[in-house]
């Protein structure tokens, strides 16, 4: 197994396609018409199969290289233009699903697939995105859903402390699905001159999805929600947990956080302040950790080594990061086929 024996399950992953998957984004926000998904058709333009079956088998190969056993693929959070026309969105959030339940139905044994949200800043709610979310649960086999605090980042979009999340909440809760927090995108234009500026909204977004969350009454009126915020929250709190700037909680069962946060001192920290029992490994392998660390030629996504580095942590603490939490927090991982295969060799090998 790829640690200790015991699989690595990675909650953050996003969708491989290959560049001309891309059109259809291209051909709706040009002609300003929504349109059909064309994933897995024959004819019409965009990529073909076989372009959709190498860029997930270098999907496959790229986590086989880190030790990743069972990854969660969702949208690529800066892709889902959530400043689209309300009109063109639906359609959008449905072709990425597609393409996100194509690439698993290449790798049932490694992927298990989340939902792009059709969210719109402007509706009065969220009942809008509750016919997506369905077809992706009941006829995709989805096991969470993608969230944007600030879909489209125009900061118009209520907290998500606010009871206009309530509709997605109450069916996340009923559909035993996690939400993955994660940012999109910004038109703060103080940010223009930044490169990759979307990774300052992903900062600022999520920690402050953290704060509403954490101060607010979401899980009191939703006990048994789950929600997992990406990159360690996005950003670290400066007090020491007894201070009443931090809420004063027991939030063990309902917030989490992943560890995808590459820096070595950064990671450590955030280990430390969330504390184990509320972290879950994510690596976002392939996406933003493609830097080589110069120390151990590594790419900074290679994220086992270095939760195996990490002297603080006993090797409980790392098989809970690893394995037990993901698990926790996302039952459906257990869906994928090299985790069944596991528990059939557990089985075999039981007295």
């Amino acid at each position: 197994m790829a640690y200790k024996d015991t699989l690595v399950l990675d909650v953050h992953g996003h969708v491989s396609a290959p560049p001309a998957a891309y059109y259809m984004a291209v051909a709706m926000l040009g002609s300003n018409q929504p349109m059909p998904s064309n994933i897995g058709k024959q004819g019409g333009k965009g990529a073909t199969e076989e372009e959709f079956r190498k860029a997930a088998q270098v999907h496959v190969d790229y986590i086989d290289a880190r030790n990743i056993d069972v990854q969660v693929l969702g949208p690529r959070p800066y892709l889902q233009f959530g400043w689209m026309e309300p009109h063109i969105t639906p359609g959008w959030a449905r072709y990425v699903n597609d393409m996100i339940a194509q690439q698993v139905s290449f790798h049932p044994d490694r992927f298990v697939g989340a939902a792009q949200l059709p969210m719109i800043a402007s509706e009065p709610d969220t009942k809008h995105v509750l016919a997506e979310l369905d077809r992706c649960v009941n006829e995709l086999g989805f096991v969470a859903a993608y969230v944007s605090p600030d879909v489209s980042g125009t900061r118009e979009q209520p907290g998500m402390d606010s009871r206009w999340f309530d509709d997605l909440y109450a069916a996340a809760q009923d559909y035993d699905i996690p939400l993955i927090v994660h940012g999109t995108n910004t038109l703060d234009p103080r940010f223009r001159d930044v490169p990759m500026n979307y990774q300052l909204a992903f900062l600022t977004e999520q920690y402050l999805a953290g704060q509403f969350l954490s101060h607010g009454d979401v899980f009191e009126r939703f006990p048994r929600l789950r929600i997992i915020i990406c990159h360690c929250g996005g950003a670290l709190d400066r007090f020491i947990s007894t201070d009443q700037h931090i809420a004063q909680k027991d939030l063990s069962e309902n917030l989490f956080y992943d560890s995808c946060g590459y820096d070595l001192n950064f990671l450590e920290a955030a280990i430390k302040q969330r504390g184990v029992p509320r972290m879950v490994f994510g690596t976002e392998a392939p996406g933003s950790g493609g830097a080589v660390r110069p120390e151990t030629g590594r790419t900074s996504d290679d994220l086992v080594p270095v939760l195996d580095s990490f002297g603080f942590l006993s090797d409980e603490d790392r098989t809970r990061i690893l394995h037990d939490n993901p698990l926790k927090v996302v039952p459906g991982m257990a869906r994928a086929g090299r985790y069944q295969a596991f528990l059939e060799g557990a089985a075999t090998v039981a007295p």
